[in-house]
């Protein structure tokens, strides 16, 4: 497995379009552009790759440019449990930079992924100079509660079409992963890795919510038909 040391090696400046699409970028002024536009970098992950390790020190706060991440707990202590999955557009480890401890959690690539870097002292720079950047933190973390209360949740759920659709509705967060829209690019087996269930129970779940005009599977990725009702989904036994 590469660590992170293998991904500085790989590190490149963003490009202006990657840079412009940062959702929190519009938010700073001219002079907090120009250092974060001198200092972001971006690096490109390969499946298996780990972003954040338990333990290790925080050196920067990640976003997802292109591809999927999982967020799980440490496997030395029992089974993996996956806490979330994280979409393009959306920044995290915002908590661990914000009290500079060591991460609580692993972050791992599931497939290619290009994953954005800001040093952890121009983090803390921003929240001392830019109360826009304050504003799209404290959102984050209120957003990022949500997630993981709904996580809990989806977790002690029994029901396959009640855990998938549950689970697409994080994914496609439009305040956390504003980079995702309609459609993400996501296959069966990486879902199947996020929600805790087989390949094949994820692809009879799917196949209930295309029927119910919920979601539309296209090659190589799942477009959301309606939001509202796969945040609100439920067995019709249930309701």
């Amino acid at each position: 497995m590469v660590y992170r040391e293998g991904l500085r090696q790989r590190a490149r400046v963003l490009s202006d379009a990657e840079f412009a699409a940062i959702v929190w970028v519009p938010r700073l002024s001219a002079d907090e552009r120009e250092r974060v536009r001198s200092e972001l970098m971006v690096t490109l992950a390969q499946p298996g790759d780990s972003i954040c390790r338990v333990g290790r020190p925080v050196t920067f706060w990640f976003g997802l440019v292109e591809g999927l991440l999982k967020m799980s707990n440490d496997d030395s202590l029992g089974p993996i449990m996956t806490f979330a999955g994280l979409a393009p557009g959306g920044w995290f480890g915002e908590g661990t930079a914000l009290k500079r401890e060591p991460y609580r959690y692993n972050v791992q690539a599931l497939r290619k992924s290009l994953v954005a870097g800001l040093p952890v002292e121009t983090f803390h720079w921003l929240l001392d100079h830019s109360i826009g950047f304050n504003r799209f933190v404290m959102c984050q973390l209120n957003e990022r509660l949500g997630q993981f209360i709904a996580a809990r949740e989806i977790d002690r759920l029994s029901e396959p079409e009640v855990r998938v659709a549950r689970s697409l509705a994080n994914l496609f967060h439009p305040g956390l992963f504003p980079g995702v829209g309609q459609l993400l690019r996501i296959t069966q087996q990486e879902l199947a890795y996020l929600v805790g269930l087989s390949r094949q129970r994820v692809n009879l779940a799917l196949a209930t919510l295309h029927e119910q005009g919920l979601i539309e599977v296209t090659y190589g990725g799942l477009r959301v038909l309606d939001l509202a009702a796969l945040r609100a989904y439920a067995l019709p036994s249930e309701g």
